[in-house]
């Protein structure tokens, strides 16, 4: 998130001190105020995932089409999909919009800031680029419509399970033929032997980037059943039985991962 991590150099330390009952993890302005650092030192390849995101939206954008950021949090995919639609090819680009979406208003607000900032920095460019519109909404109910490029960047591992296959029906749907979806996750493995390699060297990833054994569990257990992972085969076969034709890994990482769905013509 390079252009939210140059605006926001909070540190996370959240789950430094003991902490006595452990609440869930909610996307709360605590969490607003560290998200870049603990984005960048949590989540293997969190940077180029979003860069590359941003360069496959830019391959399979089309004209006259919406662009969707699901749980959009501060902004960081949407502003660099833009940035990649800007140098791309002005054609085929031309009449789309960028749709951030999500359900924390500390997000939503954070992200404005963020955005406001980005363009101004920019300004010569920003004035004829592919605008962002910000929703404060529950992707689940928001309407989907005429999309190209659908991005969900570690945002479906908090839905309910049970709702999963609904959502990707409806992304889907939303889609125009040859339009793809972004999909970033943390996933399990049913090897158990595999996931506790993944989750052992996962651990050691946090822990070279500063953070204490103390600050690893605790917030483990603020996860516990907000964050619920998935395989990689439940995530192709959900999405290969909602509609779409073609589903790889363009990126793993650990037990963190990025997958491409495309539509069918």
């Amino acid at each position: 998130m390079s252009n939210s991590d140059s605006a926001a150099g909070v540190r996370d330390s959240l789950f430094a001190a003991p902490l006595g009952d452990i609440e869930g993890f909610r996307f709360n302005q605590s969490v607003v105020d560290v998200f870049p650092d603990m984005l960048r030192r949590s989540v293997p390849g969190y940077e180029s995932i979003i860069a590359q995101s941003a360069l496959l939206a830019s391959r399979y954008v089309q004209p006259n089409s919406h662009l969707y950021d699901l749980g959009s949090s501060l902004g960081a995919t949407s502003i660099a999909m833009r940035d990649a639609l800007m140098k791309k090819e002005a054609a085929s680009s031309i009449g789309c919009q960028i749709h951030a979406i999500d359900n924390a208003g500390a997000m939503i607000a954070a992200s404005r800031q963020l955005i406001e900032l980005h363009d101004g920095q920019k300004t010569a460019q920003t004035q004829q680029a592919v605008p962002i519109v910000l929703h404060e909404a529950n992707l689940e109910e928001h309407p989907l419509t005429d999309a190209s490029v659908v991005a969900m960047n570690f945002t479906l591992q908090f839905v309910n399970p049970d709702a999963r296959s609904d959502l990707m029906q409806k992304i889907a749907t939303a889609l125009r033929p040859g339009g793809v979806l972004i999909l970033s996750e943390k996933v399990r493995f049913d090897d158990a032997i595999v996931n506790d390699m993944h989750i052992d060297m996962y651990h050691a990833f946090k822990s070279r980037n500063g953070y204490s054994d103390l600050e690893i569990s605790q917030k483990r257990t603020a996860l516990e059943n907000v964050l619920v992972p998935d395989t990689l085969e439940q995530h192709r076969d959900r999405l290969l039985g909602s509609g779409f034709a073609h589903c790889t890994v363009w990126f793993q990482c650990f037990n963190f991962a990025s997958l491409i769905a495309i539509k069918g013509s």
